[in-house]
């Protein structure tokens, strides 16, 4: 039986992936953060679904004792830092990326390996990650990266461009903006006959994504791989 943790669950791309994971027959386990304050509303939403929730604290015992229960074939890590959070947590943007970007995923990366049934690690990285970026949010994610390729687990590594689209709950208006300029730019490189080029950088939704990460976390194709933004589009 294939069994996946989603981790990141009730994010923009993470309701997605559990809808589209229990559709296809997987036995779907949806993390939620057990103080957030819609944590029975998810409940209700991926129990309705047909999926598993989940509320184990963020802590590497409770996490790891939940992953050795649940033998996982698959960990989804789709964790990122939101505004709300840093405002919870009172810490710069640096050490937020540090300890939630970075942070949370090696705790996830440490469970897995530690449940011994060696689940395939599908992590949602960014486009830009690189080995010398300065960026504290790239640094973070490029260390997530190069502890999960040394961790000896099957890994699936996705590095989109902008995520953004009218269905999302989480006002980034920057985000937005970055988006429109990049694709208007995509657009145009489309016309020049630049094809995949402009396939590279062009935005996506969270359902776009979503598909593209559970597509290729059952592609055999697609184990111990970086995707690029265009891969991730790919049908």
């Amino acid at each position: 039986m294939q069994i996946a943790f989603v981790a990141g669950a009730t994010g923009y791309t993470g309701r997605e992936v559990v809808r589209l994971l229990v559709e296809r027959g997987v036995r779907t386990v949806a993390h939620v953060r057990p103080d957030s304050p819609r944590v029975e509303d998810w409940r209700r939403r991926f129990e309705t679904e047909g999926a598993a929730v989940d509320v184990t604290p963020w802590n590497d015992a409770d996490i790891a004792r939940q992953l050795l229960a649940l033998q996982p074939t698959h960990v989804f890590s789709l964790i990122g830092t939101t505004k709300a959070r840093r405002r919870e947590a009172a810490e710069p943007t640096a050490e937020s990326y540090e300890s939630i970007d970075f942070g949370l995923t090696a705790m996830l990366i440490r469970a897995s390996v530690a449940s011994g049934s060696r689940p395939r690690f599908v992590y949602l990285s960014a486009l830009g990650v690189r080995e010398h970026a300065t960026n504290p949010y790239l640094v973070a994610r490029w260390r997530a990266e190069s502890m999960l390729r040394a961790s000896g687990l099957p890994f699936t590594i996705a590095r989109p461009s902008f995520i953004t689209g009218p269905d999302r709950d989480e006002s980034r208006p920057l985000e937005r903006v970055g988006a429109t300029v990049v694709d208007a730019a995509a657009g145009l490189m489309d016309l020049l006959g630049a094809h995949r080029l402009a396939g590279s950088v062009h935005s996506m939704t969270g359902p776009e994504l979503a598909a593209g990460l559970v597509r290729q976390a059952f592609d055999a194709a697609a184990e111990n791989a970086t995707l690029s933004n265009e891969e991730l589009r790919a049908r």
